[in-house]
């Protein structure tokens, strides 16, 4: 049985969309030629790929089955035809990056722009997500990680600076008001703002001086989602609600102007900036190793 590869393409990007609409305006093509190649499909097939209602669509059992199986192989016809396209003087397409939001606040606002500005042709979405996710289902071309969260077969280039430290913080009126800690385990007196990350527990602060580490679990009395929540804790924390731990950039504008100040400095934990990751197995689309090649060139201008 044959099949066009264009309908199977148009499948990919309506279930990834989650809409006729949303992908007409990903791909440039229109909702109703879309919705007419995913129906060709459908009836070659003999079976419904995806559930259509007024709200949303979604793929069915069958059509998540198929794009498991096809979605990596559609991404490696993508990525040959994108090594094809970089013999021409400029590369061009699409590059789309999965990043943690500290990412996308702290590291690549320096780099994004002189790259978007040396490579015109080149269209970069940016999609954050906290959670370790396969890229490659994800529809994403590469990612921004720390090392731990780094699979073993992937490629990972530094990016950003690299060498990162976790700082604690709280507002002159919360500090006079409850004290200032001397010691980590002086926390478990205070009242803490904390992060968890989607589906995993709050995890217990860490604190590492001249060799000797110390785990805290401090009260809290407000939780937010790490990443996306974690303006709302650095203005709580301003508000007077408690402390607050944070990457040490994030906070640094708060320290200079006065509104936080440093918790516990002389504790603070470093750690291993971050990594762009991408699979080792694929052919390296044509944006994918402009960015490569610019992150480097970038880190030798000693930016990174």
């Amino acid at each position: 049985m044959q099949f066009d590869i264009g309908e199977l393409g148009s499948f990919i990007a309506v279930a990834r969309a989650g809409g006729f609409r949303q992908a007409a305006r990903q791909t440039g093509g229109s909702a109703s030629g879309l919705s007419d190649a995913v129906r060709r499909l459908e009836a070659q097939i003999g079976v419904r790929l995806l559930n259509r209602t007024t709200r949303s669509v979604v793929p069915t059992e069958a059509g998540r089955a198929l794009m498991e199986r096809l979605g990596p192989a559609i991404a490696e016809m993508e990525a040959a035809l994108d090594v094809a396209g970089g013999f021409r003087d400029r590369p061009a397409g699409q590059l789309r990056l999965n990043v943690p939001v500290s990412a996308a606040r702290l590291v690549l606002p320096d780099i994004i722009p002189a790259f978007l500005a040396a490579y015109p042709d080149i269209r970069l979405e940016i999609v954050t997500d906290e959670s370790f996710v396969d890229i490659i289902a994800a529809g994403c071309d590469a990612g921004i990680r720390y090392d731990e969260r780094l699979e073993q077969d992937m490629i990972a280039v530094p990016i950003g600076p690299r060498v990162q430290r976790f700082a604690f913080a709280a507002s002159p009126a919360y500090l006079g008001r409850r004290g200032r800690p001397e010691h980590p385990r002086d926390l478990l007196t205070h009242s803490c703002i904390r992060a968890r990350f989607s589906g995993r527990a709050v995890s217990p602060w860490e604190f590492e001086r001249k060799g000797e580490t110390i785990v805290v679990d401090p009260p809290s009395q407000l939780i937010v989602q790490a990443g996306g929540g974690s303006d709302l804790g650095v203005d709580a924390a301003i508000s007077g609600v408690g402390i607050i731990a944070l990457f040490e950039d994030w906070l640094r504008p708060h320290f200079e102007s006065g509104a936080l100040e440093p918790v516990l400095p002389e504790w603070w934990e470093s750690f291993p900036g971050p990594f762009l990751y991408y699979p080792g197995r694929r052919l390296v689309p044509a944006p994918l190793r402009a960015f490569v090649d610019f992150i480097k060139a970038h880190r030798g201008e000693g930016k990174g």
